[in-house]
């Protein structure tokens, strides 16, 4: 099976190509590009380097949060437009596994964050058991403080574009920080993860399928807070 994987949940617009036997292309930018920009440029110069098109793809895979709002959106509507056109399979794998599932061989938690703004960071708790990984907490939007208190005791592992932001309050305790190459989602790991549940079964349905966003997105809140009624 080959998986054409799609990543823009933050500022790294990132495209791979993976089978069950290697990863065979991958493009990653991370220079706050806009993925409306990027992300259909970025597949295509990969299909020609690579001398393939969509009708070698057999599956679609695309970050389904949480993190940014519109690059979540952008990368979801390609996905589903490119899986819808040539009725490919379709997942979405949170980006906050992908991550996760970069630290392999670690054996603590491992804990990616992605800033949520004003000191809060999206994030879950992993380990690897046997070789697999198992998520450990529910997708949670926290406050650092709040997230450190709870992994103080523990061999812990932090990844993710929000260490770069609190490094300060990290450094110490048990606490390892991911290396640059491992430290932002990358499409060939999320892609590598979707292969593993697609050969499993598992699917979403493009009609239904929408990200995780964990809290409402900035234009919502205001729009509540100016008519005092709550969206759903």
């Amino acid at each position: 099976m080959r998986v054409l994987a799609i990543e823009s949940s933050s500022f790294v617009a990132s495209v791979a190509i993976v089978t069950e036997e290697k990863v065979e292309g991958e493009i990653f930018i991370n220079n706050k590009l806009q993925h409306s920009v990027l992300i259909f440029p970025l597949i295509e110069d990969m299909f020609k380097t690579l001398d393939l098109s969509v009708d070698d793809i057999n599956a679609v895979a695309v970050s389904g949060g949480p993190g940014s709002f519109t690059g979540l959106r952008i990368g979801v509507a390609a996905a589903k437009g490119i899986a819808q056109g040539k009725n490919l399979k379709f997942i979405g794998v949170s980006s906050l596994d992908a991550m996760a599932f970069m630290q392999v061989g670690f054996d603590g938690v491992i804990v990616p964050i992605m800033d949520a703004l004003r000191d809060n960071v999206y994030t879950a708790l992993y380990r690897f058991e046997r070789g697999r990984l198992i998520k450990i907490s529910d997708y949670e939007a926290l406050h650092i403080d709040e997230l450190i208190e709870r992994v103080k005791e523990e061999k812990t592992l932090f990844c993710g574009d929000a260490v770069k932001i609190h490094r300060k309050k990290l450094e110490g305790n048990n606490f390892y920080l991911s290396t640059n190459t491992s430290n932002l989602p990358r499409a060939s790991a999320l892609g590598e993860l979707a292969l593993l549940r697609l050969m499993e079964g598992m699917e979403d349905d493009i009609f239904t399928f929408s990200p995780i966003y964990i809290r409402k997105s900035q234009a919502e809140r205001e729009y509540e807070k100016k008519v005092g009624i709550k969206l759903e």
